[in-house]
């Protein structure tokens, strides 16, 4: 029964880059949820998948699901990505300590930040020089490693800059998004950043495209209850606008915006 059931389980992975653990208990719901986080847990062992919060995601796909280069990510869904932070700046106004992460999308906001002194914390070496030559803003930039890939800074020392700061608002940009998984990212150091500065934040804005949509990476750093403002491009499929509690978050579309 057991070889079984984790054959099936088996081919599950082999045709999904995520499986998570409600489509389990869906798939043999005369078992306990325990037995099926111990079949999750012996696919991880044997390198199969490798288990994350509520489910696994299949070896297979990783190479897949992971982050493009920084440099693919600014040429790709240009227009796209300026309505967005367009639409997300508009927020500025909110907060006297903002952060600003790391992605292509939230580099795009420096362009229409008010020339109003402001105190910026970022994770993006680009982004600090980008808010020095725009104003006479306060610029912080955190310390730690940089990522070759996403040119963005992470790590121990980051986190213990993080530790002393106080923010008011937060401009985050996941590499994925999906009801099972929330917001997601490729790089656990990136994650633990991008999970602080979430919590930290008395307000959180979300900066996301459409091609974000139901893609999972490996590592989640926050839900939809975390997030103030969704800001996107376009309608979100109803199944997600559905599971949005506009008591908590507000969706934005920037695909108006000029």
């Amino acid at each position: 029964m057991t070889e079984e059931r984790r054959e099936k389980i088996r081919v599950l992975f082999s045709e999904k880059p995520y499986v998570s653990l409600a489509e389990l208990c869906e798939m043999f719901p005369d078992l306990s949820d325990m037995t099926l986080r111990r079949d999750i847990e012996y696919f991880d062992r044997i390198g199969v998948a490798v288990k994350v919060r509520g489910g696994a995601r299949s070896v297979k796909f990783i190479g897949d699901t992971t982050e493009a280069p920084f440099a693919n990510r600014m040429a790709t869904f240009v227009e796209e990505k300026t309505r967005i932070a367009r639409a997300a700046a508009a927020y500025l106004e909110n907060g006297h300590s903002v952060f600003l992460d790391s992605g292509s999308t939230v580099e795009k906001i420096v362009d229409f930040v008010p020339p109003k002194k402001t105190t910026f914390i970022t994770s993006s070496p680009q982004i600090a020089l980008d808010l020095c030559r725009h104003g006479p803003h306060s610029v912080n930039i955190i310390g730690g490693r940089v990522d070759r890939d996403s040119l963005s800074v992470s790590g121990m020392h980051a986190m213990r800059f993080l530790a002393d700061v106080n923010l008011d608002i937060a401009f985050l940009s996941p590499s994925g998004f999906s009801l099972s998984g929330g917001f997601t990212c490729g790089n656990y150091s990136e994650c633990e950043l991008k999970s602080t500065v979430a919590k930290k934040a008395r307000f959180v804005v979300m900066l996301m495209d459409k091609t974000k949509i139901d893609r999972v990476l490996p590592f989640t750093f926050c839900n939809l209850e975390d997030v103030d403002v969704l800001v996107t491009d376009e309608k979100l499929p109803d199944g997600i606008v559905s599971a949005i509690d506009p008591e908590k978050t507000k969706i934005v579309y920037a695909s108006g915006v000029i």
